[in-house]
């Protein structure tokens, strides 16, 4: 038996979810090992000031983890996953300027980078690969609700779905008289009604 549309989407949301988290958790983890590499990687695209080097080289890093760990919780997953489109977006414009002007640099994307010999470039293979990174974010911007996920827990809670809360707002509804909903109101009405 096949899976119905929704569970599927569904599954497809998770691993998109997971997928995303683990290549920022990784990523991230990887720089943050080796923050010398990573200054290295940052300034061999020579598109910042010196100063500006050591912070990029260092928030980077803390920002591909924090970007991970929602995503793997599924927190705020609209918004990591706008933060990582983002993000995505100046890898990708990183990496095209490095190739048009010419420069011979390892993206450091994944540990590594800097300077590398001409033959050594792989920028189309980079620039793919961004791109599919940037098609997970997207799919997380438009379906951003998936299994397993923190959101879901919060979303549940605030909208108070089920038969247990649709009972009780029930009961909260009844006036004195036992009555509930538009039934309460009318005789409300009516009474006020009948005085004047």
């Amino acid at each position: 038996m096949l899976p119905s549309r929704g569970r599927l989407l569904d599954v497809v949301g998770l691993l998109t979810r997971l997928g995303l988290a683990a290549i920022w958790l990784i990523s991230g983890g990887i720089k943050l090992a080796d923050p010398g590499q990573t200054y290295l990687a940052v300034q061999a695209y020579d598109v910042l000031p010196g100063e500006f080097v050591g912070v990029v080289a260092t928030l980077l890093p803390l920002v591909e983890v924090v970007l991970g760990l929602l995503l793997l919780a599924g927190a705020f997953t609209r918004w990591a996953a706008v933060a990582s489109a983002v993000v995505l977006v100046v890898f990708i414009a990183g990496v095209a300027q490095s190739w048009a002007r010419g420069l011979t640099i390892d993206c450091g994307c994944f540990g590594g980078g800097g300077q590398v010999e001409p033959g050594q470039t792989a920028y189309p293979e980079e620039l793919a690969r961004d791109l599919g990174f940037l098609a997970l974010a997207a799919w997380l911007l438009v379906r951003p609700g998936t299994p397993l996920a923190v959101d879901r827990w919060f979303r549940r809670g605030r909208t108070g779905s089920g038969p247990e809360t649709t009972e009780r707002n029930d009961e909260k509804r009844k006036d004195a008289s036992g009555r509930s909903g538009a039934d309460g109101e009318e005789a409300a009405s009516a009474g006020v009604g009948g005085q004047v």
